[in-house]
């Protein structure tokens, strides 16, 4: 045996060799190989420091639950702090540096903080920074800054691209163990579409480790005949590096896959990690279980690991994980455990044996029944164990030790939409709650012990899923399971009590025993409570290994069940997720994309020039040969539609759909007006306010149908707008039966409008598009181009012109324009741009978010009658009759006008009386929207302005204070075109 590395055995390439460097010191590993696997085949068991007492610790798992062994990976813009070991894949030239220490991992100056331990007990912080208080800024925050965190992030920037997809299928499985793998056989044998998700570099589970034989053949080699199977079939994908890290609504996963290594450069054309949505029809968790430690003194000194380690590092990475190894477990897993390590060529010096009366079959070790480990000795390395058995104690020199304190089904995923764990006496451990039919789960997630158990267990569960969808599936037949074993415990060992030292419940935050203990004296015994109280289950793994324990232990102190304490919430993500995932493609430049609409094309060609709005390209003004200046196009525009007909683009408006039973009552409460009564085929004016009052957007509700409402979103506000709907269907009424949809993408939408508008529409639908078919407010289905696609016709206007805005699916936009230029051609119709469209809206007095500010209220912009506050309620309306909101001098929208007709108005002006001088006290409100009108004959704005309605016929003056220019002008009702609104009904 070279250093730790067994002669033979494990699944990695010996006949390659990848150099790396640890803290600078240069090491070489074989592909297959994890940094932590590698680490210990040379040897170190050293690899961290634990975050408060900064204590040696070394590795404990080989998953993705390890506590301990974090480490900063990479150089320069791949620099990833806080990697676990345990899922970092070698590669050649890989840089790994410990952290946490300083000046060295040998020599770390902040072991010190170990000597003053017994002041740093469980809330020392709450009880420290209180007093005096002049101290929180100028030394305990800072002192706090600069000890926060474990490693430290890289400040170059990262030069690696990062990705998102989607995906569908009829089954996930997450996992591919045995019950994972037995599950996707079934599927996949019947023809779903299945995907299986496993956070392995190789899919398998303990399958990579395991002595057993299926149906006469080995492990591996059953592994690997059911990989190839999969991978011929087309109907499945197999995705392993991948972690699914959430469970959301409408069956969608959220799943991080690694493309490339930590710290390495992704294979060309790939990105570094890639974010999967999957959107699944049934779902299977095929999880697995997590081993559980045991508490005692010294529990976490380097060399102490899970037995399960232990024995994938013999038999899957053919590394010894120590010269002399014992195994104190509670469960026959530590008979299985030796048998491992021994048959792989490891020594084991001793089989610890917590259940009294418990047998062993000989071996090369010594048995000890009814036997507990009580203490480790040794410093930065383990060199011996204290064991007690019957009130003797005595001591065996040891370089590992293997513990197994029974098994946590992995159910996480399971309880992240608010199920509560079930406690489960039989099997000591906590089981996913009942009746989550939508995400059932199979094999040691479900509490199987046997393999067999497990691989029966998966494939059934596949059959009874994919029967749900109408799937005949059938089990497969894998034969018997020779050497199958059960490790469930006797009764579960959370500690052992009396040895000398700290014993570690949660490693990385460096929770023992008496943290615990503490915070039941001192009335924090709540599970929840607990966990904020000493840091339990913070950090990064949150608590994969060590809240269970921590729960038993709580509910000894308080002479409970583990079943009354319960546990903590489980939330996503399961695993850490990189900022850089999230982001996917959507950095630098593409932070925020320019987004174009399906007609932008379409409009380039006929000339247009385009401004940014917000996100989004849009097309200003099409000017035309002649045409002196921007202006005279925009005038030109607005004239057409005033005189004739226009054609604007207006895909930009946010579309949201609702449906369900329950949609006209979520809308009722969000909107302030009613909506609820309103009759499918009608659309409606709606007011959207905040929680305080204010006004937070405006739009059309038009009702397609009982239970599919379509609504309209301001441009600026479309994802505030969405947000705030999922929010109020999520949070604060869960129960009523409503989907929030945005469909954005999947529509555009045109408006023609002007006196020839109805002209032009009905040469391009296939309906009755006359006043009395179709009114003002109205919409419809209708074919379109012919009867070739459906689009949606709506009776609305934004102009005050008779007006029909079309929507037409995206991918028909540029031919439905084209129709309909054609159709208007007799008419003059004329193409206009955003310019025009605020020329004509200001004329109207048609408020925008320039008005829609988050200072005013529905009666501010003249609609308080449009408030229903004889409804129940609805968001804002507790808020609305606060003395500030109802003021009499409360700015209102109003319109001005100059006084000369060459006056000139901008938007942003201040408006002061006559005669009043420039100061902030006398300021009586403030230009928000402004523009020369054709049709006026002068310019004409909006403005806020204080008590505006009681001052029509007001002179005063607007004052630019960029500029200082003055203009003086009369305060007038804010509708300067046809006020009597007889041109928009036709």
């Amino acid at each position: 045996m070279t250093g730790w590395r067994l002669p033979t055995g494990g699944r990695i390439d010996r006949g390659r060799r990848l150099g790396f460097t640890f803290d600078g010191a240069p090491l070489t590993g074989h592909p297959g190989d994890t940094l932590a696997s590698a680490l210990l085949a040379s040897g170190r068991t050293l690899v961290g420091r634990s975050f408060k007492y900064h204590r040696p610790r070394g590795i404990v798992t080989a998953g993705s639950a390890e506590p301990n062994a974090l480490v900063t990976v990479g150089t320069g813009g791949r620099r990833t702090p806080n990697a676990r070991a345990t899922m970092v894949d070698l590669h050649d030239g890989l840089v790994a540096e410990s952290q946490n220490r300083w000046p060295s991992l040998g020599f770390d100056v902040g072991a010190a903080a170990g000597l003053v331990a017994p002041f740093l007990s469980a809330g020392f912080y709450y009880k420290t920074f209180m007093w005096p208080r002049a101290f929180w800024e100028m030394v305990y925050e800072p002192a706090i800054r600069r000890a926060a965190g474990l490693g430290r992030a890289g400040t170059e920037a990262d030069p690696d691209p990062y990705e998102k997809r989607w995906a569908h299928c009829d089954l996930l499985v997450v996992g591919a163990g045995p019950a994972g793998l037995a599950a996707a056989l079934a599927a996949g044998r019947a023809g779903a579409r299945v995907i299986l998700a496993d956070e392995g570099t190789e899919p398998g589970g303990t399958l990579l480790h395991e002595r057993a034989r299926i149906g006469g053949a080995a492990a591996d080699a059953f592994l690997a005949a059911s990989l190839a199977e999969l991978a011929g079939l087309p109907n499945v994908r197999v995705l392993p590096r991948t972690t699914v890290f959430g469970w959301y609504d409408d069956m969608v996963f959220g799943a991080l896959e690694r493309v490339a290594d930590v710290g390495a450069a992704p294979p060309a054309g790939a990105p570094a990690e890639r974010l999967w949505r999957i959107a699944a029809r049934r779902a299977l968790l095929a999880t697995g279980a997590e081993e559980r430690p045991i508490a005692f003194a010294g529990n976490d000194r380097p060399g102490v690991m899970l037995a399960g380690a232990a024995e994938a590092y013999a038999l899957r990475f053919g590394v010894a994980v120590g010269r002399r190894i014992a195994v104190f477990a509670n469960s026959s897993a530590g008979l299985r455990t030796a048998e491992s390590l021994v048959s792989a060529g490891a020594e084991v010096v001793a089989v610890i044996d917590a259940r009294t009366g418990a047998t062993a079959p000989a071996g090369p070790w010594r048995s000890l029944s009814g036997a507990v480990v009580t203490r480790t000795a040794g410093g930065r390395a383990l060199r011996g164990i204290d064991v007690s058995t019957g009130g003797r104690t005595e001591t065996i020199a040891v370089d590992a030790l293997a513990i197994s304190g029974g098994w946590s089904p992995r159910i996480h995923l399971a309880c992240q939409r608010g199920g509560r764990p079930r406690w489960d006496d039989g099997l000591g451990a906590f089981l996913a709650p009942d009746g989550r039919g939508a995400l059932p789960l199979a094999g040691s997630a479900a509490g199987a012990a046997t393999l067999a158990a497990c691989l029966a267990g998966g494939a059934g569960a596949a059959v009874a899923l994919l029967a749900d969808l109408g799937i005949a599936a059938r089990a497969p037949d894998f034969g018997p399971v020779e050497g199958d074993h059960d490790d469930a415990p006797v009764r579960p060992l959370w500690r052992v009590p009396g040895g000398r030292g700290k014993a570690f419940v949660d490693f990385q935050n460096d929770v023992h025993v008496g943290d615990l203990g503490l915070a039941v004296r001192e009335g924090y015994d709540h599970v929840e409570l607990a966990k904020r109280y000493t840091t339990t289950g913070m950090a990064t793994d949150q608590g994969k290994l060590g809240n269970v324990i921590a729960t038993g232990i709580l509910a000894e102190a308080r002479g409970v069940s583990p079943a009354v304490v319960g546990t903590t919430t489980f939330r996503p993500f399961y695993i850490p997720v990189s900022f850089g995932a999230l982001a996917g493609p959507f950095r630098g430049p593409a932070f925020r994309p320019v987004r174009r609409t399906p007609l932008h094309d379409w409009a380039a060609r006929r000339g247009a020039v385009f401004v940014e709005a917000g996100a989004w390209m849009r097309a200003s003004h099409f000017p035309r040969a002649g045409e002196p200046g921007w202006r005279e196009t925009v005038t030109r525009e607005a004239q057409a539609v005033r005189s004739a007909v226009g054609l604007v683009d207006m895909s930009t408006l946010g579309k949201v759909e609702v449906i369900g039973a329950d949609a006209a009552t979520l809308l009722d409460r969000v909107y302030c007006n009613r909506i609820a009564d309103l009759p499918v085929g009608r659309c409606r004016y709606g007011l959207m306010l905040r929680e305080d009052g204010f006004v937070f957007d405006d739009g059309i509700v038009c009702r397609l149908a009982p239970e599919h409402f379509v609504l309209s979103a301001g441009t600026a506000v479309t994802a505030a707008v969405l947000a705030h709907l999922e929010y109020c269907a999520q949070v604060l009424w869960p129960e009523l039966d409503a989907a929030v949809i945005s469909t954005a993408e999947h529509w555009a939408q045109v408006a023609i409008a002007g006196p020839r508008a109805r002209d032009v529409v009905a040469a391009l639908v296939d309906a009755d598009v006359s006043a009395d078919a179709l009114p003002y407010l109205a919409a419809a289905e209708v074919p379109l181009l012919g009867g070739a696609v459906e689009g949606r016709l709506f009776r609305l206007s934004f102009s005050g012109e008779l007006a029909f805005e079309v929507a037409v699916p995206a991918g028909f936009a540029e031919a439905f324009a084209d129709a309909a230029m054609a159709a208007g051609a007799p008419y003059g119709i004329t193409p206009y741009g955003v310019e025009a469209m605020a020329v004509l809206r200001v004329e109207k007095g048609f408020a925008t978010h320039a008005e829609i500010n988050g200072t005013v209220t529905a009666d501010d912009l003249g609609h308080g009658d449009r408030v229903a506050r004889d409804k129940p309620d609805f968001v804002g309306r507790r808020m609305l009759d606060r003395e500030g909101l109802v003021a009499p001098d409360r700015p209102q929208l109003v319109g001005l006008l100059p006084l000369d007709p060459a006056g000139v108005l901008r938007t942003g002006s201040h408006v002061l009386r006559r005669g009043d001088a420039e100061t902030l006290e006398n300021d009586q409100g403030h230009v928000t929207s402004a523009t020369l009108s054709p049709h006026v004959g002068s310019a004409v704005a909006l403005a806020l302005v204080k008590g505006g309605r009681a001052r029509h016929g007001e002179e005063v003056v607007v004052w630019n204070g960029l500029d200082g220019e003055r203009t003086a002008a009369r305060i007038v009702p804010p509708v300067f075109v046809d006020p009597s609104f007889g041109r928009i009904h036709g």
